[in-house]
């Protein structure tokens, strides 16, 4: 009996340190709330969403429900209300309100406030009427292949080059603004085109910073639990769990990818050349195809100059060493500029591959300028590898994240943690 009783008091002690912190943080997010003016009340949230009606339901989240609103003030919201007693919704909650409260640029989005009522945990947003980027690029496809006729339509009209070359833009200058302006650095850790809202001027938006994470200056990275999207966390990442902007940076490679084909990483139909969207990408590069890999609605609209340096973007942001993948500043700087000359991209970081690291050929690429964040030249000789990961899905814990967005139904999450 004796170890057993010491086990109970130690986790007595455990869960106290825990409920004392939790209590410490929603202290924090209430003083916070009572300096910016940024509390609801209940009553007032209540009014706004027409007592949480059903028919201002926008969709559901991975913690609850998400309704829009209308305040007094004429003002459209967005009212993420989270699950009722739920402990990692409370985190979520906390983690979010306080993250997003002193954040503020033109490709994040709006956290106007948040309500804490008795067991009740809301969050409100500026309203994004336009939908998610997921729902844009990956909508339903024919049995073919191709897109359904309407489908496809919708597709050429709302989602043409121009609209996508903005949304990479747009992204890469909000993670430059949490990585390097925010008041205190900040890692999403969950960049993916359903945490891209669109508003109504189709000006992207990053959301969902349930599972973001302040991130000290003076540290190169951090070591922490792995909680993401599979298909765009940074290898690095999953196999140790050390965190850095470059997971970000990595998450950042794969959406470009996807926003130039039009296809999902994690979904990815393997074909003859490659199993992934990442291999896809790089095998065709290698071959001077990169063009082959765009997404047949765009091609009329596609300026192909620029879709060859977006591949090589999204390549080297993808690169296995987190420290050959540029810094988001460098990132933004070749989107804005004249053409110059890129490195040449290393094989992507896909999982479960084992592989030498080494560079093919000496031809550079003239799209950009500046320089690279870390040279190829020292990592062309060493060697990475990483361990298969096909057991990873028996170990991880599936569950969904917080959501900051009005559109993404609760079945497109699919996030891990462990």
């Amino acid at each position: 009996m004796k170890p057993r009783t010491f086990l109970e008091s130690l986790m007595k002690r455990i869960f106290r340190r825990r409920d004392r912190a939790e209590a410490k943080e929603e202290e924090d997010l209430e003083a916070i709330a009572a300096k910016e003016q940024k509390m609801f009340k209940y009553e007032t949230l209540m009014a706004a969403t027409r007592n949480f009606s059903p028919k201002q339901r926008l969709g559901e989240g991975g913690f609850g429900p998400v309704f829009k609103g209308r305040l007094e003030d004429g003002r459209e919201v967005a009212v993420k209300r989270l699950g009722r007693g739920s402990r990692q919704g409370g985190r979520e909650f906390t983690n979010e309100a306080m993250l997003l409260s002193r954040v503020q640029h033109r490709n994040v989005v709006n956290l106007y406030g948040y309500c804490s009522h008795a067991d009740e945990r809301l969050l409100v947003y500026e309203y994004v009427p336009n939908e998610s980027l997921d729902k844009l690029l990956f909508s339903r496809r024919g049995g073919g292949g191709g897109d359904e006729p309407e489908v496809g339509r919708r597709r050429v009209e709302l989602m043409d080059w121009k609209r996508r070359y903005e949304v990479i833009v747009g992204v890469a200058r909000g993670l430059l603004y949490l990585h390097e302006d925010a008041h205190t650095p900040i890692i999403h850790r969950d960049i993916k085109a359903s945490n891209i809202l669109l508003d109504d001027r189709w000006v992207p938006k990053i959301a969902d910073f349930g599972m973001a994470r302040l991130f000290p200056e003076d540290l190169t990275h951090v070591n922490t639990r792995v909680a993401g999207t599979n298909g765009y966390m940074a290898p690095e990442y999953v196999m140790h769990g050390s965190l850095s902007a470059k997971a970000d940076v990595f998450s950042f490679g794969v959406l470009v990818l996807e926003l130039i084909s039009g296809q999902k990483n994690s979904s990815f139909v393997p074909n003859a050349e490659a199993d992934s969207l990442l291999e896809w990408a790089w095998k065709l590069f290698k071959k001077g195809r990169s063009l082959e890999m765009m997404d047949p609605t765009m091609r009329s609209t596609a300026v192909t100059e620029q879709v060859a340096m977006c591949v090589h973007i999204g390549l080297l942001c993808t690169q296995s060493d987190p420290k050959l993948r540029p810094h988001m500043k460098r990132v933004v700087v070749i989107l804005s500029k004249k053409p110059s000359t890129l490195e040449e991209p290393l094989r992507p970081g896909i999982l479960g591959s084992r592989y030498r690291r080494r560079a093919h050929g000496t031809r550079g690429s003239s799209y950009s300028l500046g320089e690279s964040s870390s040279g190829t030249t020292s990592a062309s000789n060493s060697t990475s590898t990483y361990a298969s990961t096909s057991n990873l899905n028996n170990t991880a814990t599936t569950s969904t994240p917080t959501t900051a967005r009005s559109q993404t139904p609760h079945s497109e999450q699919h996030s891990i943690e462990h």
